[in-house]
């Protein structure tokens, strides 16, 4: 499959897959290098006064749908 896909318009890049943390590291590393970026001046935020604080009065936790704590 390499020999007949891997053309130099859309080439083939193989990661090393031993050890899948590395190898989940460097294919991260290889995408974002490929991609062109360019650094952008940030711009300047201009937020609008605080809202005033309001009575807010949480709902009971029996009426909300929690994900189950795994870790």
């Amino acid at each position: 499959m390499f020999a007949a896909t891997d053309i130099p318009e859309s080439p083939w890049h193989v990661v090393e897959a031993d050890d899948k943390k590395r190898a989940r590291l460097n294919c991260i590393s290889h995408l974002l290098k490929t991609v062109p970026y360019e650094e952008l001046p940030p711009n300047k935020l201009e937020l609008p006064p605080r809202q005033k604080e309001i009575d807010y009065e949480r709902p009971p936790l029996s009426t909300q749908n929690f994900v189950p704590a795994k870790y």
